[in-house]
């Protein structure tokens, strides 16, 4: 493993190249470390900005390999398992010099988080599951498609939901970087609890959203398929399982499962949020951070 030469928590941008592949990451804020996991996969970091918790934690930004500026494995688009996401967060704690930190993983990042903390819990001090879920796979896809049939009942009239359903329509299709980029700015009022009402705060977020094409199989193109349910039962990390109410992906269902199934976890429900509660109720959501983290465990 080599690294960049400035200190490894120092503000701002650093590399860390961990089995001959460069991982970038960004660290901003100050106080205890809490590395921030990003989702999609393929979403490039950016959108998962916490200010709010910057003024108080020192969180690490990853952009995880095969996105953004880190780079990417040799059989890109293919191979993104959890298990190679995983090596990079552990190498990538491992360089932060830290004896612990606290892991944060949204979305796809919450299942990259769960793994490494029923697999390589030995340098975290707690986890957040935010917006995650037990399982991906034909239960999952069958919720999401209810979920998103009540976004559609509830919007009938308005303008914009016939390219937000076109964009659903697309998922299967992408195979680009642009092609992601664009389904994933469609989509994204419908991971909001009423982006609508505030378009004008959220619009600017939407226009900067930006997206690696990662195609969710194994090097040998067979689905990578998770369920974790057999398993979180034995999860030791303590453990903070995050959702917003108006969840539409990894919604309330999932989040309760994760609750029941973790020993001894906690479970925040951002009352008038979606999929970013980050976005949607920062302060709500960063404060509930900074107790959990804070705690004694």
């Amino acid at each position: 493993m080599t690294t960049s030469a400035t200190a490894p928590l120092t503000e701002g941008t650093h590399t860390v190249e961990i089995d001959g592949v460069v991982q970038r990451y960004h660290v901003h804020g100050t106080g205890p470390v809490c590395v921030a996991h990003s989702g999609g996969p393929g979403i490039l970091w950016e959108y998962l900005r916490m200010p709010a918790l910057e003024r108080h934690l020192t969180v690490v930004y990853p952009e995880p390999v095969g996105s953004g500026g880190s780079g990417r494995l040799p059989s890109h688009p293919h191979g993104y398992t959890r298990s190679r996401y995983s090596r990079f967060l552990d190498g990538l704690i491992e360089h932060l010099g830290v004896p612990e930190v606290h892991l944060l993983g949204h979305s796809h990042g919450g299942f990259v988080a769960q793994y490494h903390a029923l697999h390589h819990p030995e340098r975290l001090a707690g986890v957040i599951l935010y917006e995650s879920a037990p399982l991906t796979g034909p239960e999952h896809g069958a919720e999401a498609v209810r979920m998103v049939q009540e976004f559609a009942a509830r919007h009938a009239e308005h303008p914009e939901l016939p390219g937000i359903m076109a964009a659903f329509q697309a998922i299967p299709a992408i195979s680009d970087d642009a092609r992601m980029t664009a389904v994933a700015q469609g989509l994204f009022p419908a991971y909001f609890a009423d982006y609508w009402g505030r378009e004008e705060e959220f619009a600017a977020a939407r226009a900067a959203v930006r997206a690696t094409y990662i195609s969710g199989l194994e090097e040998d193109l067979t689905p990578h398929v998770i369920d974790d349910r057999a398993e979180l039962g034995s999860l030791t990390v303590p453990t903070l399982v995050v959702v917003g109410r108006h969840d539409f992906i990894c919604g309330m269902r999932w989040a309760e499962e994760l609750h029941g199934l973790i020993p001894g976890s906690e479970l925040l429900i951002l009352e008038t949020s979606g999929h970013f509660g980050h976005i949607e109720e920062p302060d709500v959501f960063a404060r509930a951070i900074v107790d959990f983290v804070q705690a004694e465990k």
